[in-house]
């Protein structure tokens, strides 16, 4: 039982479920994970790349879920890395920590991933760190045309060999000829790639993680209002700017529960993945080499000590209307289970 300290709203918080998309049981899994990643963060500005897909190509990976999430993660990362490595822009090996977030404010399907990506990379002999120009990571135009054209090459050789099903109005996509005809406007429309603003600093590298690693299509915190019929709550809507973006939106439970299950991920599928400098059988000794090379800016005990001094520290419980901590009142014990009446076999 707990009890919000600021609107003194009483509630009950249930057993964990431990499913990975459940918005409540991710919390204690998010920062388990962000201790993990303390010790990997670097003295360098770290920068936030996002590869999205059309809402056409999005269509059809909702029916290829593990082949289409599959190729989106390794073709960013490969399109980081190949631009990088060339020398007419950085000229260097890099790593990058990818996230899969398969949805928008509204609980549409959107997938897309967000890369955290360090601000520079080891030169090939790995006798340099080669940084970036402050505040500016790789030309985004660059990345959106290799990411384009290396996307669409995978997805006509897995159609070939098989791997992909079309279903409802998208049926028609089986034949070959279609899907041809079909791949003709993607490759002339615009793919959105964008880098933001570097991070202010390890500190807001890690508050990022801490909210984004292990969010799920919709947390507690936005729900407003449900009943047996409906479920309202809380959505941005992108095309609007200011204030006004934000809006309510009230959908019938059926069509709630709906897009909620959109965003279910293939049993076994890895949401988070490193590749580069820091993908995890190389992760340890890179980072050793890197520290060394950067040894003049910050040491490793440095580096260290802040990260762990600026960290945020979340409450375990935060109140979904009003954002405050909610302290706990009463723990509940587990009642017993109801005994099943017995079998006809044990009858007999």
């Amino acid at each position: 039982m707990l009890r919000c300290e600021g609107c003194a709203r009483v509630e009950i918080s249930y057993n964990s479920c431990r499913n990975r998309h459940c918005p409540k049981c991710q919390a204690s899994a998010a920062r388990r994970w962000l201790e993990a990643r303390e010790a990997d963060l670097l003295p360098v500005e770290y920068y936030h790349v996002v590869f999205t897909l059309p809402a056409e190509i999005s269509a059809i990976a909702y029916y290829n879920k593990s082949v289409m999430y599959g190729m989106l993660f390794d073709i960013a990362a490969e399109t980081l890395r190949v631009i990088a490595a060339d020398s007419k822009h950085l000229g260097a090996q890099i790593g990058a920590t990818l996230v899969l977030h398969t949805w928008g404010s509204a609980l549409t399907h959107h997938p897309h991933v967000h890369g955290i990506v360090p601000g520079g990379g080891l030169s090939p002999d790995r006798h340099r760190w080669v940084a970036c120009k402050s505040g500016f990571f790789l030309p985004v135009r660059v990345l959106s045309r290799l990411f384009r054209r290396r996307f669409l090459e995978e997805l006509e050789a897995n159609y070939r060999l098989g791997k992909l099903r079309f279903f409802g109005e998208y049926a028609a996509l089986n034949d070959v000829d279609a899907f041809a005809k079909w791949l003709v406007p993607m490759r002339a429309c615009e793919w959105v790639v964008y880098a933001k603003r570097p991070f202010a600093g390890p500190e807001a590298v890690l508050a990022y993680l801490s909210r984004y690693t292990h969010r799920v299509a919709i947390s507690n915190q936005r729900l407003i209002a449900l009943d047996e019929h409906r479920v309202s709550f809380r959505w941005k809507d992108y095309r609007v700017k200011g204030r006004t973006r934000n809006k309510t939106m009230t959908l019938e439970a059926d069509e709630f529960a709906r897009r909620f299950l959109l965003h279910v991920l293939p049993e076994g599928f890895h949401r988070i993945r490193h590749y580069g400098l820091l993908a995890n059988p190389v992760r340890r000794e890179n980072l050793v080499r890197i520290r060394e090379l950067l040894s003049s800016l910050s040491t490793r005990s440095e580096a260290g000590s802040v990260l762990v001094d600026t960290a945020p520290v979340l409450p375990p419980f935060v109140c979904r209307h009003c954002g405050s901590p909610m302290i706990i009142l009463e723990v509940l014990e587990r009642s017993k289970p109801i005994r099943a009446p017995p079998s006809k076999w044990a009858r007999t």
